[in-house]
């Protein structure tokens, strides 16, 4: 039995198929059921108990060879292409159409602004839990946010929710208790709202919070004020309103002067000369507390600004349905963006 396993171990080594069916019928001939390795190992019960160690050895041998030269010579077929062509696949590549959608040109830029001033990007989920988007951030149980007029609820329990705002990755954050804090949360959120030119259910935003040691509403006006000259240009124009959120106090938004006519009084801006951008404050104490932040050491200040409000601004456009439709003609108007 020796012999004849060195035997066809040595017309194996020479095999060489030059088709994928010489090949089959190679694995037929050697390892099928009926095969040269079945009747082999058939023979092998009849084989004196002294010589079965070295014949077992030399027979799994011998199949293991066959089963390596099937592999690699099925893998020759396989990588090997009869389409002939005189593509050099060295040279470089055209530039690709297309462009960036203008929220996302808008979202990079500001991220980058706030980025240079030492904010981080933290995201979080969309679908959240009623904690994190409403208790933790001092809503009350009667708060108009928690109907379903104005809040989309993923099941009949009033505890998930899709988020209405990016306040929520904050709460988040906060949680973890690794501070200082210097965040910036961008993201899409959701609301209960007819759809019209100057609203929609979906929109983005991008929420900044700042929480160290001493932070007052001094570095929250400074802050903002470097975005906007940095954004809409030096000399555009800031004030600051007093407003009411539920997770700041002192609570304020923010106007700038109006960039498309100069302050002098248009449609965008309702003939007053200002826009608001966002809105902003002093973190309320008690969103420190239920985050496990002691406000008696720690002080913080927020902000959250939508994003198409902002592209609305920079590129003039006056329909803010146009961001969701997908019309290539309008889409193709920021490839150079």
């Amino acid at each position: 039995m020796k012999e004849k396993i060195e035997k066809i171990l040595a017309e194996v080594k020479s095999f060489q198929a030059d088709s994928k069916e010489a090949l089959e019928q190679f694995r037929i001939q050697y390892l099928s059921k009926k095969g040269t390795i079945t009747e082999l190992f058939t023979e092998f019960k009849q084989v004196a108990p002294e010589m079965r160690k070295e014949m077992g050895m030399r027979l799994n041998e011998l199949k293991n060879t066959i089963q390596d030269i099937i592999d690699e010579q099925q893998a020759k077929f396989e990588t090997k292409s009869d389409a002939k062509t005189d593509l050099d696949l060295s040279l470089p590549v055209d530039a690709m159409n297309g462009s960036r959608h203008p929220l996302s040109i808008v979202r990079n830029e500001i991220n980058d602004i706030f980025k240079r001033l030492g904010f981080v990007v933290a995201e979080g989920p969309e679908v959240e839990d009623d904690f994190h988007v409403f208790s933790a951030l001092n809503f009350p149980p009667d708060h108009p946010a928690r109907d379903m007029q104005d809040t989309f609820f993923v099941t009949k329990s009033p505890d998930v929710v899709l988020r209405t705002h990016t306040s929520s990755v904050q709460v988040r954050v906060m949680e973890q208790g690794k501070l200082p804090i210097r965040i910036i949360a961008p993201g899409r959120v959701f609301r209960n709202e007819a759809i019209s030119a100057r609203a929609h259910c979906i929109f983005h935003q991008i929420e900044g919070l700042y929480i160290d040691k001493n932070v007052s509403f001094a570095d929250l006006k400074q802050t903002l004020y470097h975005f906007v000259q940095e954004y809409f240009g030096e000399g555009t124009k800031v004030r600051f309103r007093p407003s009411y959120f539920p997770f700041t106090e002192t609570s304020a938004e923010m106007d700038i002067s109006c960039n498309i006519c100069g302050g002098a009084g248009c449609n965008i801006c309702k003939h007053t000369g200002w826009v608001e951008i966002l809105g902003c404050g002093i973190c309320d104490p008690n969103i420190l507390k239920a985050c496990n932040i002691d406000p008696e050491e720690y002080t913080g200040f927020a902000f959250g600004m939508g994003i198409e409000r902002i592209a609305m601004l920079k590129y003039q456009i006056n329909d803010l349905r146009m961001f969701f439709e997908n019309d290539l003609r309008f889409l193709k108007q920021f490839e150079n963006a």
